[in-house]
């Protein structure tokens, strides 16, 4: 049995139906290697990852399956359809089609929701007999030990960076629950932590020294963590990773963080407003704590960057001006700006819907991050877009690089400088990113 596993490219823009292509990456996506391990052995895998190679729709495969997410939604079906003119049959799975199960069965023969650990296996099972249903779901929560090694060798690294940065996943889930945030209703309620023993396995096999925790939160369990980063320090590698505030004030574990080779943090802060953090119940966030907080990143010279959401109801115009100056005062390495949007499945969706206030719903998370598709409280939509763009174009000026990062001589600050470039030209070109995409 032969069967193509694809993630999709996504397009540029309603307007602009291009796909999103590179010559290169730089960072190793983990979804397409990892699937491939979980395959069995008797079944002839390839991988194709959009943004770099093109679909071949006159593929000989007997199985194509689909890694779905909302902003390649609509690629994806496209692909899909074109499959099955050819009596080729389709799966899909990942987060879209966790929430949009109904809209993806219209494209493909059948998803999975939830895990894969579980599901991939009998879906491949089942299209080999013959008999694949239409809906599997996961039942349970996968316990994180043993899983297989990503199967890299099924990837042409000739077209990453000469120095690619490896994903691996150390947990799964997040302990909070954040408003606007998805995530805890397809990865469980429950906060997971693999094996310390098995991450640094699979740190190994990637025989790389950059490494992302593709994680929610890698800090979800303080004692976990700090476990994984004592095991990290005989590697000497650099690793960037995501992990709340909070944590930030903890000495301890900061300190064991930049022993064990720490390149870059990115931190959901989301506002500088008390009001506004109490709204999206993002409880651990201590706007008093954030001085404090951001003066230990500076001692320590750990390369950060700050995720900000524009939008909410406690907010008005001044809210940019007021987040500029924090970043400015406080030199601020790198930062994200983002237009509220809700995600289906979540409080803050249920909510807006509800109001009347959700613009498109068919629309929501199809298209990169610089369209407003609610009524906001005190801002037009076209409004709250230029507000988003106009922090961009303003805090990557080279006079704003110049006065907020230190000089790149070590490879913490030079990370800092990399990520400001690349913002910088994204902002003049018009398009944003987010920390996954570095």
């Amino acid at each position: 049995m032969r069967i193509q596993i694809i993630q999709p490219a996504h397009y540029r823009s309603p307007s602009d139906r291009t796909l999103h292509r590179t010559r290169k990456r730089s960072v190793v996506n983990l979804t397409l290697p990892y699937l491939a391990a979980l395959t069995p052995r008797e079944w002839d895998v390839t991988l194709i990852d959009e943004q770099l190679d093109e679909v071949d729709f006159a593929a000989a495969v007997d199985l194509v399956a689909l890694s779905c997410w909302t902003m390649n939604s609509l690629r994806a079906y496209e692909i899909a359809d074109r499959f099955r003119e050819r009596g080729v049959p389709v799966i899909m799975g990942g987060p879209h089609t966790f929430f949009h199960a109904e809209e993806a069965l219209r494209h493909c023969d059948a998803v999975g929701l939830g895990e894969g650990e579980s599901i991939w296996p009998r879906m491949l099972a089942d299209a080999a007999a013959g008999t694949l249903g239409r809906v599997y779901r996961a039942e349970s929560l996968h316990g994180l030990a043993r899983l297989p090694l990503p199967r890299y060798e099924l990837i042409d690294l000739g077209r990453y960076d000469l120095f690619k940065t490896y994903s691996v996943q150390s947990s799964r889930g997040c302990p909070f629950r954040c408003e606007f945030c998805s995530e805890r209703m397809y990865l469980g309620d429950h906060y997971r932590t693999r094996p310390a023993g098995d991450v640094i396995e699979e740190i190994r096999h990637t025989r790389s020294k950059d490494i992302l925790f593709a994680d929610s939160n890698f800090a979800g369990n303080l004692s976990h963590a700090m476990e994984v980063m004592e095991a990290l320090i005989p590697l000497k590698i650099r690793w960037s990773a995501l992990w709340s505030a909070h944590l930030c004030k903890n000495d301890a574990f900061m300190d064991l963080a930049r022993r064990s080779g720490l390149l870059h943090l990115n931190i959901g802060m989301e506002s500088i407003d008390p009001e506004t953090l109490a709204s999206m119940n993002k409880k651990a966030n201590k706007v008093e704590e954030y001085e404090r907080i951001l003066e230990g990143l500076h001692r320590r010279g750990i390369s950060y960057s700050l995720n900000f959401i524009f939008g909410w109801d406690t907010e008005t115009e001044a809210v940019f001006d007021t987040t500029f100056r924090f970043l400015m005062d406080h030199k601020v390495p790198a930062a994200y700006f983002n237009i509220l949007t809700p995600d289906k499945g979540t409080p803050l969706y249920d909510r807006m819907l509800e109001e009347g206030r959700i613009l498109d719903v068919d629309a929501l998370g199809r298209w990169p991050g610089d369209r407003c598709l609610i009524r906001p409280k005190h801002f037009t939509p076209e409004g709250l877009e230029q507000g988003v763009r106009d922090m961009y174009v303003r805090f990557y000026t080279y006079r704003s690089m110049l006065r907020r990062l230190p000089p790149p001589v070590t490879a913490r600050n030079i990370a800092s400088w990399v990520i400001n470039f690349s913002q910088r030209k994204m902002a003049r070109a018009g398009g944003m990113e987010s920390f996954d995409d570095f």
